[in-house]
């Protein structure tokens, strides 16, 4: 059975369309309660800071407490903290209301199983049968209760500083810490001033509409600009909700995640620390690959969606990998991506080598690579139209054996993803408008 509502990263969608409606996500609750919480229980719900945020909140707590369960309310905080936290307290499930990178008014529920992983298919898929009866309404004496644990954001700030090796502070560093007026807004920064650093704050004024608004990690251009103009150690950028990554050096370059991929995996394959082989994605940049090898490192890639890196590093017995957009999984820390616990990282391997970022990623070498995103009015898979695959297999003989071409379609937004990558920067760039071209003439 296929699955009508759940992406590879939840339920997403523009607010007050289907099926980001109210009395949708109320139908949602109910739904995944039976499933997950038959006998009752409790569930820990939380958000970023999208004005949405608010409605939606609302909505699962009735459908929760509706059905049974006990609904925590956690407030903003990033998605990994959900997972954390879902462990902490001993819930049945977790939820977080947030659209990760997108703008504002989109918005989405993602479900956390008691052990702070992702749902499996088969869950996700058992939910979305469940939608089909009405929300349940228990008696009296069976209603879940509501209760609100704002301030136990502090054992999640506390996790996340346990990672950090003994005896390793940020004293003397000084960091611009962009938080996308996301979910990561007052944790993010706590947790590098507890650890010792001068805090140069960006993007942590959410105002319900500016989350991913010329900031983060999908727009890291101020941050650029800032930690030179306060010559600052180094950037961090965070994304709406907390779980990607982006870094920038002390000259104001950008830092991606296949960047900061090799930082982490080379640094740990040098100390006798790495387990596994390392797993990227479809997009991740070939020169990480060839770089990785060169080190004695195995690589192995997975389809795109954490979800999917996920799937690829347990069956492989590795704990490292993740995406080019820097969503960053470290499996012997956490159970999902975690931005800041993956940032701890890399400024302890600073710390530890007395090396800048700029050093540590001068040894890799990436690949010019175009990625056009084409928006379409609805999702279609571009390998099963003939004139698309025709272009792609003409694209693919020219750069045999000098480069790659991925063609995917979004998994969380109407977009076809054009990725094209050679050795000759003009040519993918030439290679990937083509592409592009013949996408959007085929789009429905």
């Amino acid at each position: 059975m296929s699955r009508q509502y759940f992406g590879t990263d939840g339920v997403r969608g523009k607010v007050g369309e289907p099926p980001l409606t109210v009395d949708f996500v109320l139908n949602l609750a109910s739904a995944a309660a039976r499933v997950l919480a038959p006998e009752g229980g409790s569930v820990l719900i939380g958000k970023d800071t999208r004005l949405s945020g608010y409605m939606f909140e609302a909505a699962l707590e009735a459908g929760f407490v509706a059905a049974g369960v006990d609904a925590m309310l956690i407030g903003p905080l990033p998605t990994p903290g959900i997972a954390y936290m879902t462990r902490h307290f001993g819930c049945k499930f977790g939820v977080v209301i947030s659209a990760s990178h997108n703008p504002y008014y989109d918005n989405g529920i993602k479900f956390f199983d008691g052990q702070g992983s992702k749902l499996s298919d088969e869950d996700e898929i058992r939910i979305e049968a469940e939608l089909a009866k009405p929300p349940v309404t228990r008696e009296s004496k069976l209603l879940g209760r509501a209760t609100r644990v704002d301030k136990t954001r502090k054992e999640y700030q506390n996790f996340c500083i346990s990672t950090m090796p003994r005896g390793i502070s940020l004293e003397g560093m000084k960091i611009v810490i962009d938080c996308a007026h996301g979910a990561g807004y007052k944790v993010a920064p706590r947790i590098l001033a507890d650890l010792g650093a001068e805090i140069v704050p960006l993007g942590c004024s959410p105002n319900g509409r500016n989350i991913n608004q010329g900031c983060g990690s999908t727009a890291p251009e101020l941050l650029q600009l800032t930690v030179p103009g306060v010559r600052a150690t180094v950037g961090i950028a965070l994304d709406g909700d907390g779980d990607r990554l982006v870094m920038v050096d002390h000259l104001g370059r950008k830092v991606d995640g296949d960047q900061l991929l090799y930082v982490i995996a080379a640094h740990r394959h040098a100390t006798g620390r790495l387990q596994g082989p390392v797993v990227g994605t479809l997009m991740t940049n070939y020169g990480l690959e060839r770089a990785l090898r060169e080190r004695g490192i195995e690589f192995h890639r997975a389809a795109v969606g954490d979800r999917y890196v996920l799937s690829k590093l347990r069956e492989t017995g590795g704990v490292l990998g993740g995406e080019t957009s820097g969503h960053l999984l470290t499996l012997d820390y956490t159970t999902t991506g975690d931005a800041m616990i993956a940032a701890l990282q890399v400024l302890a391997i600073m710390r530890e080598t007395g090396r800048p970022l700029a050093e540590l990623t001068a040894d890799l070498t990436l690949l010019p690579q175009t990625l056009i995103n084409v928006k379409v009015a609805r999702r279609f898979n571009p390998l099963e139209v003939p004139s698309v695959r025709s272009v792609l297999e003409k694209v693919e003989q020219q750069l045999s054996g000098r480069g790659r071409a991925v063609l995917r379609a979004s998994g969380t937004e109407p977009l076809i993803r054009v990725m094209i990558e050679a050795e000759d920067g003009a040519e993918a760039k030439a290679l990937a408008n083509q592409l592009a071209e013949a996408v959007r003439s085929a789009a429905p």
